[in-house]
């Protein structure tokens, strides 16, 4: 038997189902925020995450699927959504001549070579939003709390955002000189990773998983330290701008991202009970100029669908869980068959889930078969009652029946789901 490879996962039922809420759900609120969907290659040129997500991060030094296509290039599999977004606003000159705010979203595949644990995969997928050119941390504001409300409108409540600044380049500067000087005495009782981040991105020390509760990253030298006047202006402002939209949020001066384009503001997404990061984002001043384009501020996120689906299960909400349509037709002989598809085929071109009996069960099968469906409506076909013209309609809830027109059924059910 043919099995699916190692970190990935089917799809389907009540996981599908959830899925396609979430799915939903982001089209919705990204849309109302006035973000435009975008969608980039599944594979790129290797150098677009190289040199975009950071030749010292995990994610290229460990995590990259890459291969060499029929031309030998050398390709890989992205593992996050940004770096190609970017590389879409310069190829297609999307900043030329524009003073409001570039903003996309995205839903798709990212691939990543890690250990799979729960809620963590090798093909996962993704839900983010970019946006170029402001840098105002009032729109920093505004993607954290797109982020926030949409978690929440997935009935997800146990969770809070945690919120800390890298600072610009002067302070980071400063804060890296600091860290490497506490480090220093102690890197040999850190782990393998710990020790190599030393000599190349000290910063990602920070977000260890394996020291996490070791007490020498506990005591570290905070950043907050080491902020100039401009840095401390601008992460105030971001509080300030939470306070007002209600975003329930902490500083962790530990949050760092796993990403080397990062500075200024940081979050992530993470929930009460097992401290999980649903995901999370940050501004990328530098990217899209790191990437051949012009100096063009930006800001995103990215939250794991895949953690998402997780932990609605956990909180079972109705509504994306349940099997459901608005009528099923019950018919049984030919006459009421032909009756039934037709009829069928009108009310779903009118955006009616509709169903029909076509394994010739029996109408106790039927019925049963409604129920398993959770359908709204019964529409019941008797050979008698159609050559009237007349078809009768159940209502599956109260058990009230309705006889019409045949021709009126469309317009009532229209009417009443």
């Amino acid at each position: 038997m043919i099995t699916k490879p190692k970190g990935t996962y089917d799809l389907l039922d009540i996981e599908g189902r959830i899925y396609k809420f979430i799915e939903q759900t982001a089209t919705n609120f990204a849309e109302n925020y006035n973000y435009e969907f975008i969608r980039t290659p599944i594979f790129e040129s290797s150098e677009l995450f190289h040199r975009g997500v950071g030749e010292t991060t995990d994610i290229i030094t460990k995590e990259t699927y890459n291969f060499k296509d029929r031309g030998d290039r050398e390709m890989t599999l992205r593992p996050e959504g940004t770096a190609g977004v970017v590389r879409s606003v310069i190829e297609n000159k999307l900043y030329g001549n524009r003073h409001d705010v570039l903003k996309y979203y995205y839903l798709g595949t990212m691939y990543r070579y890690e250990r799979p644990q729960k809620g963590r995969y090798r093909e996962l997928t993704q839900f983010g939003v970019e946006a170029f050119n402001s840098d105002d941390p009032l729109t920093d504001a505004e993607v954290i709390s797109l982020g926030y409300y949409f978690i929440k409108s997935l009935g997800i409540e146990k969770f809070s955002v945690h919120i800390n600044t890298l600072g610009d380049a002067e302070s980071r500067d400063n804060y890296r000189d600091a860290l490497l000087e506490y480090l220093k005495p102690h890197i040999n009782d850190l782990c393998e990773d710990c020790q190599k981040r030393y000599k190349t991105n000290p910063l990602r020390i920070l977000d260890c998983k394996a020291d996490k509760d070791n007490p020498i990253l506990k005591n570290t030298p905070k950043i907050s330290g080491y902020l100039t006047p401009d840095s401390k202006k601008r992460f105030q402002k971001l509080q300030s701008y939470l306070n007002y939209l209600d975003v329930d949020y902490e500083i962790n001066e530990n949050i760092v991202r796993g990403l080397d384009y990062y500075d200024h503001n940081v979050w992530e997404y993470v929930t009460e009970d097992e401290a999980v990061a649903l995901g999370g984002g940050g501004r990328y001043n530098h990217l899209v100029e790191t990437l051949g384009g012009p100096a063009l501020p930006a800001v995103g996120f990215g939250l794991g669908v895949d953690r998402l689906i997780l932990e609605i299960k956990k909180i079972t909400p109705e509504q994306p869980l349940e099997k459901c349509i608005d009528a099923y037709i019950m018919c049984i002989n030919e006459e009421e068959k032909i009756h039934a598809i037709t009829l069928a085929q009108d009310l779903r071109l009118n955006g009616i889930i509709a169903e029909v009996n076509s394994n010739n069960l029996s109408l106790k099968a039927q019925f049963k078969l409604a129920d398993t469906l959770n359908s709204s409506f019964l529409i019941i076909l008797n050979s008698e009652d159609l050559q009237k013209g007349i078809i009768t309609i159940k209502d599956n809830q109260t058990k009230e029946e309705f006889k019409m027109d045949e021709d009126e059924v469309v317009d009532w059910l229209i009417g009443n789901i």
